[in-house]
């Protein structure tokens, strides 16, 4: 995708700048439509609100204005060192036993993962109690970056018992977690799943790519084979203006 910014200036040629309709609405809601039907499109970057100002005779608060009307919606988003980027489509992903990169795939949209740390460390206590493994047991500690359509949207945690120690930054790399257990015959049947909240920590901010402190939705899961053995322990964290989890209620 270009990183040259956009500006559809065709769609701003007929604003009534004297009737009861307010100028940044006017232009708020003419954005809106492009970005919906995709005219912009995900991960456009748009010009800068000066450079808008001066195209359209504005003044710059009316375009600020216009350009906040889209970002409280979740349609643009401020990015640091970017500009004004239309979001990618937001995923809403069910609560069952999948993997984000399988939700990904199957919302159309293109997965890319970047391997932040593969480590082979004894199991301290809690961990030793999450993969019923004896404390000391050689476990293995992965963490990710987990991107859709080239923009970061979660940091994926998982610890895994011994029998998996020979995964490879290749393996992650290529394929979903879950689609490599698949592959070596383990089918996961059952997990201990909890979502939750928090603001980001440590280097999160700056691998989604959020301000410091910026709230983050949490997903934190420990996985088991049919014959209940623990396969895995994962503890992620996700963009929430990018993603959510949803659910059926059924009344009893």
């Amino acid at each position: 995708m270009s990183t040259e910014p956009v500006w559809p200036a065709e769609l701003f040629t007929d604003l009534d700048r004297t009737g009861p309709i307010p100028l940044y609405y006017q232009i708020s809601s003419r954005l809106e439509r492009a970005i919906r039907v995709g005219t912009i499109p995900a991960g456009a970057r748009l010009e800068n609100e000066i450079s808008i100002g001066e195209q359209l005779g504005l003044s710059r608060p009316t375009v600020r204005r216009a350009i906040q009307e889209l970002v409280d919606k979740g349609l643009l988003v401020r990015r640091r060192g970017i500009g004004t980027q239309v979001v990618q489509a937001r995923v809403s992903r069910p609560v069952e036993l999948t993997s984000l990169h399988e939700d990904l795939n199957r919302s159309g949209i293109s997965p890319t993962t970047r391997v932040l740390s593969l480590e082979r460390m004894p199991a301290d206590a809690a961990t030793a109690q999450l993969l019923n493994v004896a404390v000391g047991t050689e476990i293995t500690r992965i963490r990710r970056l987990r991107s859709a359509d080239g923009t970061p949207m979660a940091v994926l945690e998982n610890m895994l018992p011994p029998e998996f120690a020979d995964i490879t930054i290749e393996h992650l790399e290529a394929k979903g977690l879950y689609e490599i257990l698949r592959a070596r015959g383990i089918t996961i049947k059952i997990a201990n799943q909890t979502i939750g909240a928090r603001r980001t920590h440590g280097d999160e901010h700056e691998l989604l790519d959020l301000p410091k402190g910026s709230p983050l939705l949490t997903m934190e899961r420990v996985a088991f084979d049919q014959g209940g053995r623990v396969i895995e322990a994962g503890q992620h964290c996700y963009r929430p203006d990018l993603y959510s989890f949803s659910t059926t209620l059924v009344a009893r």
